[in-house]
């Protein structure tokens, strides 16, 4: 069903926004997500655009989350198939376990403003969110698909690959939207990798990566100074920069700092 078959207003809200309109680039958005989940949740659907084609391939496991009023009335002229799966509320608050105890998948094309606050979402309901497909601004998507020793790799690519296997999909020209934004996208798929737990204080972890990357053109002994005790301070881990940890790396350091 393609959305403006309908006749109707389009929400006022939406107008001041950047609109998918190749319907193409929406398709493969969608095809990217597997099928292997138990529900998809859709966040910030908008005009529908990839909505359409989620209820094609998985209504019986479809949960849209909008917020905007405007977008919401749309949606439920335009897709009433949805019903009480057409959800009114912020996915920044939203209890995702609500949905289904595992396998959750998230899907969108994620509004630049808080497409990081979305991932820490994801984070926060690891153990539920099987796999995410995301639309995001492109310098997003290769910071968080960074590797170490890159000069993009950063706070977000340490504490999502943790707990995620991450895929820069492909680049999204600006010219398939209207209006055209500034900037470029790109698809990003993170799929959920075998750890259940970290191999070390997870609270400290995230303390240690976040203060790490806060002043990264400093050693870590200098980023880390107040944290290190002054038995270790010499070892030759702390001559490096953040960007030069690996993952595993971080975690030692977690479990050095923290015995």
């Amino acid at each position: 069903m393609e959305q403006n078959q309908y006749n109707l207003v389009r929400p006022k809200k939406a107008l001041g926004q950047h609109f998918l309109v190749d319907l193409n680039i929406a398709r493969k958005i969608v095809d990217s997500m597997s099928n292997d989940v138990n529900v998809i949740v859709e966040v910030g659907a908008g005009m529908g655009v990839l909505t359409q084609y989620l209820i094609q391939d998985s209504l019986d496991k479809l949960r849209v989350v909008e917020i905007d009023t405007e977008s919401i009335e749309y949606l439920k002229n335009v897709y009433p198939q949805l019903g009480d799966n057409l959800i009114h509320g912020d996915f920044l608050r939203t209890d995702l376990s609500k949905f289904a105890s595992e396998k959750i998948g998230v899907i969108g094309n994620f509004p630049y403003n808080i497409s990081s606050q979305i991932f820490f979402q994801v984070l926060k309901y690891r153990n539920q969110v099987d796999e995410v497909v995301g639309m995001i601004q492109k310098e997003v998507a290769e910071r968080i698909a960074a590797g170490p020793g890159s000069k993009t790799y950063g706070i977000l690519s340490v504490l999502l690959q943790a707990w995620y296997d991450i895929e820069y999909l492909f680049t999204v020209h600006e010219n398939v939207f209207n209006p055209p934004p500034k900037v470029k996208s790109a698809v990003i798929r993170m799929r959920r990798n075998n750890v259940s737990q970290l191999d070390c204080d997870e609270k400290t972890f995230v303390m240690v990566v976040k203060q790490s990357f806060n002043q990264r053109r400093k050693t870590l002994r200098n980023s880390l100074r107040s944290m290190i005790p002054a038995e270790i301070i010499q070892d030759e881990i702390f001559n490096k920069r953040p960007e030069q940890l690996s993952v595993q790396e971080f975690i030692e350091l977690t479990k050095m700092l923290k015995a």
